[in-house]
């Protein structure tokens, strides 16, 4: 079977406007394949989260029975150990897991705020 000369045409421009589409889309018309929006997704729920658990750490360090030795030693350490620090108070642990969480830890440090601001 043999196309006629005048499809040779119609069909290119189909296929560079396809493919022009498909990169205007997914460079400015905001377009995602499945695994992007699935990382968004579980990036927004980690800071959801993280944001949801911030007032639990700051009850923990009020109800905290060495509330004052640990603050004194948070205020003591340098900024770039405070999160290490934190880490170290416990108050940082989501509920359920072992580890403390360092996104936690970032937020409980900024809701303290041991720096007077």
């Amino acid at each position: 079977m043999t196309f006629p000369e005048w499809t040779k045409p119609g069909v290119y421009g189909a296929t560079i406007g396809a493919i022009a589409i498909s990169i205007i889309g997914f460079t400015w018309g905001g377009w995602t394949t499945a695994n992007t929006a699935e990382e968004m997704a579980q990036s927004y729920a980690t800071e959801e989260v993280t944001l949801a658990m911030v007032p639990v750490c700051l009850n923990r360090s009020q109800v905290d029975a060495e509330r004052s030795a640990k603050l004194a030693t948070l205020q003591g350490a340098s900024r770039f150990q405070r999160r290490s620090a934190m880490m170290d108070t416990g108050w940082a642990t989501l509920p359920g897991t072992e580890t403390p969480s360092r996104d936690l830890a970032d937020a409980c440090l900024a809701g303290l705020k041991l720096d007077g601001s």
